[in-house]
């Protein structure tokens, strides 16, 4: 049995009529650059989250640092958010000149820790950036209490969340700012690179259609710094073939997850759903000892996994120079050791899935 972890094949062949009518939509109009379908699956990315804006940008990075731009984050601002993330959320707040201030993981959700959040804050906060790790969201209602007691802005990095809900509201909706990804491999993936930004704030709203677009209110005339983060037409036209069927891709999600938890929470430390939220499994991620020795017979056993993430963002080469050292953050480090992902997307049938589970206890064993 070959097993794919994510299998894109077998989403576009269900919606390929649909997606090829899109795509080929565009080529006969030929507008590849903010095209009409980049307002149309703004309404309708908007209308899914349950914000007034949505902006397509051209990645899930671009989003991040289109949203911190936006907040006038800047060269002696701090920004709290996770260790325990893939290096764009930490790389964007950097590359604007801020410094990153990490606050440890929750073990159980790997989401940032809100118990640990107040001590980490500063007159130099400028922000907060959780992230809605594996596919499900961080705990925005103790997280956005602490900010609007100090008066703080919250960005969520939902790259890996987009579907999942958190009592009733939807990731995106959930803070100041959200942002998510389209690569290919996400809950809801274009083909290609794409993001976008979610807000209720007109202001705000406003602020990110012009960076997205160099600085721009009109043609020619920049009233602020921006950069070149259009989402690309025929990434568009994708999105809006796959929106109709993305409830039931994420229902899908939900109902494979719990499964895999079912079969696998007597061998392997299985993820658990806080109250209120959904789960989207982004990443299907249990916690194993002795991961490489696991991962390698399973390979053997025709099963690939992924380890998402197994150095955490202080302990990276380009984070050095804030001197956080083995120990900072013991949680995010022990997570980093032991996390392993399975395949996971919402055409994985019982069968296959069945084959992955026993290939797990196998190498368990």
């Amino acid at each position: 049995m070959s097993i794919q972890f994510i299998d894109l094949k077998a989403q576009y062949q269900h919606l390929k009529a649909d997606i090829d009518a899109r795509i080929h939509a565009v080529l006969d109009h030929g507008q590849y650059i903010m095209g009409p379908e980049v307002k149309e699956v703004e309404q309708q990315l908007a209308a899914y989250a349950g914000v007034k804006h949505a902006i397509g940008v051209c990645d899930g990075t671009k989003a991040l640092l289109i949203a911190l731009m936006a907040l006038g984050v800047g060269r002696g601002d701090e920004v709290i958010t996770t260790p325990f993330t893939f290096i764009a959320t930490g790389e964007m707040i950097a590359l604007l000149g801020a410094t990153p201030v990490f606050v440890d993981i929750d073990p159980i959700s790997y989401n940032l820790d809100p118990a640990l959040l107040e001590a980490a804050i500063t007159p130099r906060t400028k922000a907060i950036m959780p992230v809605s790790l594996y596919g499900q969201c961080a705990d925005f209602t103790a997280i956005n209490a602490i900010a609007d007691k100090h008066g703080i802005a919250v960005i969520e990095d939902g790259a890996q969340s987009f579907g999942a809900s958190q009592h009733g509201k939807k990731s995106g909706s959930l803070s100041t700012i959200g942002c998510t990804s389209f690569f290919p491999s996400k809950p809801l993936g274009c083909y290609g690179d794409g993001g976008a930004c979610f807000t209720n704030d007109d202001e705000l709203a406003k602020k990110m259609r012009e960076i997205r677009i160099h600085g721009q209110d009109r043609r020619y005339h920049h009233p602020v710094i921006g950069l070149n983060g259009r989402l690309d037409t025929i990434q568009a036209a994708v999105l809006l073939a796959k929106l109709p069927s993305f409830a039931d891709e994420v229902a899908a999600r939900e109902r494979i997850g719990a499964r895999y938890s079912a079969l696998l929470q007597d061998v392997a430390r299985v993820p658990v759903i806080g109250a209120g939220n959904t789960h989207v499994y982004a990443q299907y991620t249990i916690e194993v000892d002795n991961r490489e020795a696991v991962q390698k017979a399973l390979q053997e056993l025709g099963v690939p996994t992924a380890v998402h993430y197994p150095i955490p963002l202080h302990l990276q080469p380009a984070f050095a120079h804030l001197g956080l050292g083995e120990g900072s953050f013991p949680l995010a480090e022990a997570a980093g050791k032991r996390v392993m992902s399975l395949p996971m997307h919402p055409f994985l049938d019982e069968a296959t899935q069945d084959a992955i589970v026993a290939a797990v206890k196998k190498a368990l064993g």
